[in-house]
């Protein structure tokens, strides 16, 4: 067995996503097994909803009935995972679960990595990806723990506060 984490989808019985990822992190907690299953996931997006001519944000799952954990495969963490409540097993030929690709991860934007934060409130910074690419503006708040800036960019002669991802944006020099 590998001794490096690597991320696992678990399926669950459909709208039982939520409640295997909490089991699944009180296991953890229960059995002092953080060394073997590091983080739980149930990947979702913020979408736009119009009912009865109102509009509300709505919380949707990408991968309804799929949770995502990133474990150390033993057969201790197998066994507390595949018998949570609600789990229905893992993804992979057989019984034998297989691990998602380096490049799987990449694309799903599971595993964003700790970005590196070379600026602070106040600098001036480049936006280097996403709609404002080439724009220039001003931090204005920053939480690396939730990979967050909030940066205030001119457009248009107006001065427009921007939420993006830390990866984004770059230190002016």
């Amino acid at each position: 067995m590998s001794d490096t984490a690597k991320w696992y989808v678990v399926h669950t019985y459909s709208g039982y996503e939520n409640k295997v990822a909490t089991s699944i992190e009180n296991a953890v907690e229960n059995r002092k097994l953080h060394d073997l299953i590091q983080e739980v996931r149930v990947p979702t997006e913020t979408v736009v909803e119009i009912k009865d001519d109102k509009k509300r944000e709505v919380e949707r799952k990408l991968f309804p009935s799929y949770v995502l954990v990133k474990m150390i495969m033993t057969d201790d963490s197998w066994y507390v995972v595949r018998n949570i409540r609600g789990v229905t097993g893992f993804v992979g030929p057989g019984s034998k679960p297989v691990p998602l690709t380096d490049e799987e991860v990449a694309r799903l934007g599971v595993d964003t990595g700790k970005v590196e934060v070379n600026f602070a409130v106040g600098d001036s910074v480049s936006v280097v990806s996403g709609y404002l690419d080439g724009f220039i503006g001003t931090v204005e708040a920053l939480d690396p723990e939730k990979n967050y800036v909030r940066v205030v960019v001119s457009m248009m002669g107006k001065d427009v506060p921007v939420e993006l991802e830390l990866g984004q944006v770059r230190a002016l020099d």
